[in-house]
Formats: structure tokens, sequence, C-alpha cells
């Protein structure tokens, strides 16, 4: 079990020793973000703004510009809230290849409370032409979309977590803009996933096998640009379409695979999330359970 969060915080560590070129920012976060790990070895490189993400994204954008390789950092809620003009204006207009990787997304902050749990920030950056963006299931995901960020042009937007989760991916697993992976090919049903969902589908997957029920599960941590043929490939082959995200069904992957279904292959889709509500203050797990984003709520749709 590791964060999401924890496993950007050794890739940066590790980057920096690679490349002299990289150059780290945060907002006053740093123990949080864990960009710790590359402040404390690279003290720098590292610039801390403050409570200031505004001026955090386009100090960003500019040293980008300059030819630096950039990650900046901070909770989901502020770098894509607070900073949502400059994050458009500037790094989306302008399409500078930057980094931006919020951590404590979703209802996932726990205790912290409606205020820090951001869940709309998927339809905030979705909208922003030219943006990409990724939200990795687990360490090795997450080391490896961060690598792969490395080799593409443009601002791309990770979305990452506070809690631990599962280690899922072996070394061997790809990831690249516009892909899936797949777990499963059971024609009862898919389960769309992406971040820390995917376990829960994971989980619910084995227990539906128990029960008869063959499954498959589809990790999208490409959310933009989303698979849009795995989507249409499994409307096509399996009955029962599900998704789960710890995001608003508004706007979120529910939202962006039933726009692919209704342009392509219009087929029913269960969308489970957060339905147009904010969140509450409580332990994760118990807030999952509160919003109806568990094992349990997937297997009892078949």
């Amino acid at each position: 079990m590791k964060s999401t969060r924890k496993a950007y915080g050794e890739f940066l560590a590790l980057l920096g020793e690679k490349n002299k070129n990289v150059v780290v920012l945060d907002a006053d976060l740093a123990e949080a973000t864990q960009t710790k790990m590359f402040r404390d070895k690279f003290p720098d490189r590292h610039i801390d703004v403050g409570i200031a993400e505004q001026d955090m994204v386009g100090t960003a954008c500019g040293l980008a510009l300059s030819g630096k390789t950039v990650f900046a950092s901070s909770f989901a809620m502020f770098l894509a809230g607070r900073a949502y003009e400059q994050v458009r204006n500037t790094a989306g207009y302008s399409h500078v290849n930057v980094n931006l990787c919020a951590t404590h997304s979703g209802l996932g902050v726990g205790e912290d409370g409606a205020t820090h749990q951001c869940l709309e920030d998927i339809a905030l950056m979705n909208a922003i032409p030219g943006m990409t963006i990724f939200q990795p299931a687990d360490d090795t995901a997450t080391k490896k979309i961060l690598e792969y960020c490395l080799k593409i042009d443009g601002p791309k937007y990770i979305r990452l977590g506070r809690n631990d989760v599962p280690f899922v991916y072996s070394e061997d697993a790809k990831f690249e803009a516009g892909k899936s992976n797949v777990f499963g090919d059971g024609e009862n049903g898919t389960i769309f996933a992406s971040g820390i969902t995917l376990a829960i589908a994971l989980d619910a997957q084995k227990e539906l096998k128990e029960k008869g029920k063959n499954v498959r599960v589809v990790d999208l941590y490409s959310i933009k640009p989303v698979d849009k043929e795995m989507i249409i490939k499994c409307a096509k082959e399996t009955e029962l379409l599900i998704s789960i995200e710890d995001h608003s069904i508004i706007g979120g992957i529910g939202s962006i695979i039933s726009n692919v279904l209704t342009e392509e292959y219009p087929k029913k889709l269960i969308k489970i999330g957060v339905n147009d509500k904010f969140g509450k203050s409580g332990k994760a797990e118990e807030l999952y359970k509160l919003y109806g984003i568990t094992k349990e709520d997937i297997v009892n749709k078949f």
C-alpha cells in the first residue's frame, strides 16, 4: 500500500538526480504533496511560492517557456479551482509544456471536509483545449505516467490521491495518452474506473466472479484523451456498463464515457460517484460508503 502522492515525491527525487533541468514548485504544501523529497535533495531547484497558487502556475509556465522541465503541485481544490484562470489562460491558451500535479483529490481527502474535497477538477480541466489529463491508480502507474509526461508536449494535469492504495500494476505495464488497461474479458459487464476506484472495481470483479458473473474492468488512466475505441468495444461486447469515480458524476469520467456512447454506440451507462453534492468531513472509507462509492454498490447493480 502506498499513496500516489508519495509515489510522485519519490519520482521527483529520483528524476532530480538524473535531470538537472527539473524545477519543482509548490504552494506551501510540500509536506503534504510530498515534493519535500525533491526539496530536501535539491533546495536550489525547489520553489515554494507560499499560499499563492495563481502565482505558482504563472511562474511555472514562465520557467517552462524558458526551457525548464517543470512540475507544479498543490491540492486539487486549489490548483484546479483557485488557479483556474491561470491554468486556462497561461498554461492552456499558450499550450505551455508544464506538469500540473494535483494531490488530495476527491472524497479521499477525508477529514479536511467539503472545502478541500475537489469533486469538479476533471470537469474543469477537461474543458480546457489541449489539456491532457491522467489519473494513476497506484505506485507503478504514477511513476510510469509521469515518465511518459516528459515525452509529450503541452499542459498536463495529473490527478493524485492522499490515501494509501494497493499495488495493482506490474513493472511491465504500459501507459500512454488515449489508451486504457483492461483486466479480464468477461461479457456480463464492464466496470470503468480511474485512480483510487480501480482497486474498488477489481474487488467487485472478484466478488462477482464468485457469484457467477464474469465482468471486465477498464482503467481509464488517460481521461483526456480518453480511449474511445475501448469504450465502444466494451459497449458492444458486454451486457452492463458501469462507471465508478471519486468525483462528481457531472462532468467526470461517467459523463466522458456517456459522450462517447452517445456519439458512437448508444447504450445505457450506470454512473457511480458523487451526484450533485458537496463532500463532508469524515474518514475516507466512511465517505465512500456514505456516497455509494464502494464494491457493494457495484455488485448490487448486477
